[in-house]
């Protein structure tokens, strides 16, 4: 099924899916028996996938929802923040060559650094407007394959912090079932162990789940994939810049002189 996926959809939206709701689908996994076919196991089946998809769609939308502040935090989407002569990401001399180039490709004057400090909000226009097409002209995977791997790691960390709050209430519910079903007692006596052992297991991987959302899954973490994608994209520049620098022209060779 996932190989029909894209690899950004595959990658940036669903991986944060599954992990998110990897304590749910552990217990689905342990507590109920797959070894024969019945109507609840293929209930179950077709629900997982199902499952997965809308998980994938609500993190994208979660993802997306965080980000203007995630950039605001930044001082500025980074991308257009980089451009900015005040900006040191990259040396003066790149930098200007890569505005110069990007300029002119939008068939707009680049800003001055006087009037980028007159006027900071529409410089960043302009910085936005070059960032826009430089996206819109990178989008062959293959030959942009740095960059678009940048991208794929920040949408996966964005997606994910953006289901972070929705997994750890995940963990909480995960936890609570399991407990109810040990207190309850309301699986057969000679099945208990059995099951017991089963619940463990799903408490083990709801706890070490939630200790890794909680401490690993911040906002530091999509700033920096948010940056190191800026960078890239601007890099990519080079790529450009060489592909528009026309090839000279072989030189003929001389044809020998004739004696006279």
């Amino acid at each position: 099924m996932f190989k029909y996926l894209d690899p950004y959809t595959l990658r940036a939206r669903l991986s944060p899916a599954i992990i998110a709701a990897a304590p749910a689908f552990a217990a689905i996994a342990l507590l109920l028996s797959w070894t024969q076919l019945s109507l609840s196991n293929t209930i179950a089946s077709v629900g997982l996938v199902a499952l997965l998809f809308a998980l994938a769609d609500i993190a994208r939308r979660r993802g997306k929802k965080i980000q203007p502040q995630a950039y605001a935090e930044l001082g500025g989407m980074p991308s257009t923040t980089m451009l900015r002569h005040s900006d040191p990401t990259f040396d003066a001399a790149s930098k200007a060559r890569y505005v110069a180039f990007l300029a002119g490709k939008i068939s707009e004057t680049a800003p001055t650094e006087a009037q980028e400090q007159a006027d900071l909000a529409a410089a960043d226009a302009f910085y936005t407007r070059c960032g826009d097409w430089l996206r819109e002209n990178t989008r062959n995977a293959k030959k942009f394959n740095i960059l678009f791997n940048e991208n794929v790691t920040y949408g996966f960390r964005r997606n994910l912090l953006g289901m972070k709050w929705s997994a750890l209430a995940l963990n909480l519910l995960v936890v609570v079932i399991s407990g109810s079903v040990l207190y309850h007692g309301s699986v057969p006596y000679q099945d208990i162990q059995h099951v017991e052992r089963r619940v463990i297991v799903v408490f083990v991987v709801a706890v070490l789940h939630a200790l890794y959302i909680g401490l690993g899954v911040n906002r530091a973490a999509v700033a920096e994939a948010a940056k190191s994608y800026a960078r890239q994209l601007i890099l990519s520049c080079e790529t450009l810049i060489n592909k528009a620098k026309p090839v000279a022209a072989a030189a003929k060779p001389k044809k020998p002189k004739k004696d006279k």
